[in-house]
């Protein structure tokens, strides 16, 4: 039985369907399909091609070219493109199961959380919330700290981005996709890296501290071991909580699991998406044993479903079975050392495979890397800074590709 697809008239639909009546009249009267068909809400600056296939580090466009990924979708491409192992697993478990509800056992979360402690490096006997989105987890992160203090007082930094939803986006250092409705007092923002500022606003009503480990919007800042070690020692001093968004920086992608373990430091809630399942939707909070959780405190329909797991297990296994984290600090370096020998470049900053080149004419660079030499980057305009986010899985022989690139380019 087909669908109907445009509202007639009841006497109109009634006639057609009893063949009474004029046939070519009633059909005259029908709306125009072309005049009612549904548009996309038009958000997003948009690349002017489509891409129909992917592979490792590389994607192609609808006319075969191949293009260089060293952007990954915004970090989110972090084992490469199609992974077998990845493509296998999720055929695998959609074969068997895709989703159910939170309202049942889910086993294979239980086998993520497991994996994904082991591969944290300090943090295996944290506890695991999942959610789908990087929004939504640092909106889990902000609310948990709020009711395991008892407060509603959160401070973020300048250049921060934490996401678009409800508090997340009042935490973010941006005013334009802050909408009324957003707006709140329990935000106070300090300037990143400033220590003696944070001090004088760090008191008794402090909920949490929402930092990220490495700014990704925010032209890929770095704070300092000495500022997140400072937040440490003041959410104990105030009995606040230390939340770090790993979103960006997570998962590998700085050479060590948390890019605020360069620092030697440990947070109480941290937060990770994009290359938790390489494209997959999920994202998720791992959280402090002190915090203790009650029945409906938080929730979800969908995180945590069969698919998502089954992707994020995935992407565990091969980051340990291919010392993908290894593989990030070590052509990350490299990468940053070459750079640095541009004159043109102003700075390069980062750690492992997450990347800020800032030049002045950062725009026109990036799009000559596209469009003439079929290499994807990521941007940050408001720092005129390029973001190299490859996939973890990056050769040393593709980042010479870009080098080469890049070099003639900007000379």
């Amino acid at each position: 039985m087909g669908f109907e697809k445009n509202p007639l008239p009841k006497s109109l639909s009634l006639s057609i369907r009893l063949g009474i009546g004029d046939s070519k009249n009633h059909i005259s009267q029908i709306p125009n399909l072309k005049s009612i068909n549904m548009t996309l809400f038009d958000v997003y600056p948009l690349f002017p091609f489509e891409l129909t296939k992917a592979e490792g580090c590389y994607v192609w466009d609808e006319n075969g070219n191949k293009y260089l990924d060293l952007y990954g979708g915004h970090a989110v491409i972090s084992i490469g493109h199609t992974h077998p192992h990845y493509v296998k697993s999720i055929t695998d478990q959609l074969n068997k199961i895709g989703f159910y509800s939170n309202s049942v056992q889910i086993p294979i979360q239980k086998e993520l959380a497991q994996k994904l402690g082991a591969l944290t490096g300090g943090y295996e006997d944290y506890s695991l919330f999942l959610c789908n989105s990087g929004a939504e987890a640092n909106e889990n992160a902000l609310k948990l700290a709020s009711f395991h203090t008892g407060r509603k007082k959160i401070i973020a930094f300048s250049k921060s981005f934490h996401g678009r939803t409800s508090a997340v986006v009042a935490a973010t250092d941006d005013k334009s996709i802050i909408a009324p409705v957003n707006e709140t007092s329990n935000i106070i923002f300090v300037p990143f890296n400033d220590e003696a500022a944070l001090e004088v606003v760090m008191n008794d009503q402090i909920a949490g501290v929402i930092v990220e480990g490495l700014q990704g919007v925010g032209g890929v800042q770095v704070p300092t071991d000495s500022f997140l070690q400072k937040i440490r020692s003041l959410c104990d001093k105030f009995g606040a909580l230390m939340i770090m968004d790993e979103i960006q920086s997570g998962y590998g992608r700085s050479g060590k699991f948390f890019s605020h373990q360069h620092s030697n430091v440990k947070a109480d809630i941290i937060s990770m998406a994009k290359g938790m399942g390489n494209g997959f939707p999920i994202g998720g909070i791992i959280i402090a044993p002190h915090i203790e959780p009650k029945h409906g405190m938080l929730g979800t329909t969908f995180g945590g479903n069969h698919l998502a797991c089954a992707a994020a297990i995935a992407v565990c296994d091969i980051i340990k079975q291919e010392n993908l984290m290894h593989n990030a600090a070590e052509v990350g370096t490299y990468l940053m050392v070459e750079l640095k020998k541009i004159s043109a470049i102003k700075d390069v900053r980062g750690y492992g495979l997450m990347i800020g080149v800032e030049l002045d004419n950062y725009a026109d660079v990036r799009k000559k890397l596209m469009i003439d030499h079929k290499i994807l980057t990521g941007v940050s305009g408001k720092q005129n800074t390029i973001r190299l986010l490859p996939p973890l899985n990056i050769t040393k022989s593709e980042a010479d590709h870009f080098l080469k690139a890049f070099a003639e380019v900007v000379n």
